[in-house]
């Protein structure tokens, strides 16, 4: 079987993000996240994701080159970008560095995205951050795909959370996860492979437990470790869409017509040595 180098996969899903018609900005941003998902084995947000990204292209849900918009008050530890409809990696990348530099000066900082359609690939961001010598936080909800602890039907998103911490020039610590017991694109990726699930990923349309991939993405995925998965999974839903004034999961699933999920992102900079030493 060929492989490509990571050069080499970057500048294949570009050209075909720009023959899709993605500009020349939007398409590397986005193929930046699909080759790191690829990069770090994870199927379900690589290469896999550039059928949706496509889709809705055709189909106008983005327009594939607008520019986003930044509101960066100088004073003040937040920063806001709008990214007016579009797929959010190109505003991620602009707000990245103020972001950085704002906790840098203030020790914390947060970065509100707006209006954005997105991947649920959080990893990614988060390793750029630290790649800027910052600590960071991100979460988002998704589309209302996820029967909340003791629901039988969807209400909550997949809604990830992941974290970075630098380390010096070793690779930083790094985790991403869905508050749902995994992402539903595994769900899509047993479908397409034939395979039945565990036990305990979903349920179906009538609220009983399935094993059917094609049965549980028609009803609800389940939350990771019960009520506890539930909380973590409302509380992004406050941070990141109520807080910054965005679509709620279930707003997103009424908004998206069935193509990418439409809704803001959160991200939280965080200065290492704003309390400890920075050798620690």
């Amino acid at each position: 079987m060929p492989h490509l180098t990571y050069p080499e996969l970057h500048a294949l899903l570009a050209a075909t993000l720009r023959a899709g018609g993605y500009n020349e900005a939007h398409a590397a941003a986005i193929a930046e996240v699909l080759a790191r998902a690829e990069r770090d084995q994870c199927r379900s947000h690589g290469i896999y994701r550039l059928t949706g990204i496509l889709k809705s292209r055709r189909a106008g849900q983005n327009h594939g080159a607008r520019e986003p918009t930044i509101d960066n008050p100088p004073e003040r530890a937040i920063l806001k970008i709008d990214a007016h409809g579009e797929f959010s990696p190109l505003a991620f990348s602009r707000g990245a560095p103020l972001l950085a530099e704002k906790a840098r000066r203030h020790g914390i900082a947060a970065m509100a995205i707006n209006h954005c359609l997105h991947l649920s690939a959080l990893w990614p961001e988060v390793e750029t951050l630290a790649g800027l010598g910052v600590g960071a936080l991100a979460m988002c909800p998704s589309s209302a795909y996820v029967a909340p602890s003791g629901g039988n039907a969807p209400l909550l998103g997949t809604n990830p959370l992941a974290f970075a911490w630098p380390n010096g020039d070793a690779p930083p610590y790094i985790y991403d996860f869905a508050t749902s017991v995994v992402a539903r694109g595994e769900i899509e990726l047993h479908r397409l492979d034939g395979k039945p699930l565990p036990d305990g990923w979903g349920i179906d349309a009538d609220g009983a437990p399935s094993r059917d991939p094609a049965a549980v993405l028609a009803g609800a995925l389940l939350p990771f470790g019960g009520h506890k998965g539930s909380a973590i999974s409302t509380m992004i839903e406050i941070l990141a869409a109520v807080w910054i004034g965005d679509h709620l999961s279930s707003e997103s699933s009424e908004a998206d017509g069935g193509l990418a999920p439409n809704h803001g992102t959160l991200h939280i900079a965080l200065d290492p040595a704003a309390f400890a030493a920075t050798d620690r």
